[in-house]
């Protein structure tokens, strides 16, 4: 994986006296080479390096005034010890170097195998093959010491080539191999840390963390490294913050502290060990572990005293009194009834009080008057007409006007609706009405008809 150059938007000088370049190679590793030959270098050029016996490519990825620093900071002296850098590469070189990086995977696989077969306890994790093809580097890690006498002989035999073999921690083996960390980001040992501080448990109890060694720990198996990141500021800020001991003593019983928010100052108490937490700053602690110091015992974590608890409530009980002069004062206003209606409801409710009959003791109210309209209403008509033997008998001993004025009642329409109407329109309506009282006639006469038989 390749480091991201944060300084490229920086204004460098163009005239660097510094002659010694950083080169990188694979998996993150770089080292420091002198330009003698004063080559004209940008950052990601290919360039061919001088190593013992033979040499090796590699790319470039930093110069300048910058290299001076990154000196001074992983402490590398500028003597004769440093290396030359002798071009920079061409085609042909990368050629070469590309069929050398092809053995690779093949040969960590056989490998694998072969310490198998010798029982040696390591874990062998890179290959890493010379550019000219003489030389192959094997990192591996281990627990304890490795007699490998052996196996490098296995391996030049196999191989047929020169072997180096380097032991590396597990923090440098998760750089080497890269990765993606739980923050979304390239791993920070794969892409900027060169030196692994120690990081102990004590860095996430500072921080109040979870000490649950699935969520502290890295791809590596060990300690986050970004534990350390932020721990100088938890420390300067826990220097406000009152060293707790043993609970608090209150009249309300032994307060034990739960949780301290280190950011906000503030302090969760619970007594007796219940669920309700009460939280207060960290000023109000230290009040109450200097009475304690003095034998004296607050009310509770809130309140010194009972007055206290009083006040509050003739606070609350205020509160609750002003609310109810406020809700007092204000006089519920009546609802007004709407007034009757006048004019066509009237006339409903007398058309209501006519329509219905004299003899009818259930109570129910009459059918509306006038011509029914529609098929229900027509299906209605005849099932009236199929009543029991004694009304059919009725009905043809009367003449058939009667009958037919008991069937279809006239409406009795009230003086005022006829008012100002043509009278063309209400014969139009006589003759309608009588349209559709004729095929009862016919159901009557069958009826009429079948009574016999169900007096019989």
């Amino acid at each position: 994986m390749n480091s991201f150059d944060w300084l490229s938007h920086m204004g460098i000088p163009t005239i660097d006296n510094f002659d010694i370049v950083e080169i990188k190679f694979k998996g993150g590793r770089k080292d420091y080479y002198r330009n003698v030959n004063h080559l004209k270098l940008t950052t990601g050029d290919p360039v061919v390096l001088d190593v013992p016996n033979g040499h090796h490519i590699g790319y470039v990825s930093l110069q300048g005034e910058l290299v001076r620093l990154q000196m001074q900071k992983r402490k590398i002296k500028n003597d004769d010890n440093i290396l030359k850098i002798y071009r920079l590469a061409n085609q042909k070189d990368l050629e070469k170097w590309e069929e050398a990086k092809n053995r690779e995977v093949p040969t960590l696989y056989r490998t694998k195998q072969i310490i198998d077969e010798v029982k040696l306890d390591m874990k062998l994790s890179d290959v890493e093959f010379q550019a000219d093809n003489s030389k192959a580097t094997f990192y591996y890690s281990a627990d304890d010491r490795v007699d490998f006498r052996e196996l490098i002989k296995i391996l030049a035999s196999e191989f047929k080539i020169r072997v180096e073999m380097r032991q590396i921690s597990l923090r440098q083996e998760a750089g080497r191999l890269g990765g993606i960390g739980v923050c979304g980001r390239e791993l920070c040992c794969s892409t900027w840390i060169h030196e692994f501080k120690s990081v102990s448990t004590s860095a996430a109890r500072y921080q109040n963390l979870s000490l649950n060694p699935t969520k502290l720990s890295g791809q590596c198996g060990r300690l986050k490294c970004c534990l350390n990141y932020e721990l100088d500021t938890y420390m300067s800020a826990l220097e406000d913050i009152p060293n707790i001991e043993k609970p608090l003593l209150t009249e309300a019983g032994q307060a034990k502290l739960q949780k301290t928010d280190i950011f906000r100052k503030l302090m969760w108490f619970s007594y007796n060990n219940e669920n309700n937490w009460h939280s207060i700053d960290c000023e109000r602690v230290q009040e109450i572990i200097e009475m304690n110091e003095q034998g004296k015992k607050p009310f509770s974590l809130e309140m010194d005293d009972m007055m206290d608890l009083e006040d509050d409530r003739n606070k609350s009980n205020m509160d609750l009194e002003m609310l109810d002069q406020k809700f007092k004062s204000k006089t519920k206003k009546k609802k007004r009834r709407k007034p009757k209606a006048k004019g066509p409801n009237t006339n409903q409710a007398a058309k209501q009080a006519e329509g219905r009959k004299p003899g009818n003791n259930t109570g129910k109210p009459a059918e509306k008057q006038g011509p029914p309209r529609g098929r229900n209403s027509r299906r209605n008509n005849q099932g009236q007409g199929q009543s029991t033997g004694q009304g059919q008998a009725k009905r043809r001993n009367e003449p058939k006007g009667a009958a037919q004025n008991k069937a279809n009642p006239k409406p009795t329409v009230a003086p005022q609706k006829n008012e100002g109407k043509d009278p063309a329109s209400s014969a139009q309506k006589s003759r309608g009405n009588r349209r559709k009282n004729a095929p009862r006639k016919k159901n009557n006469r069958n009826n009429q008809n079948k009574g016999p038989k169900n007096n019989e």
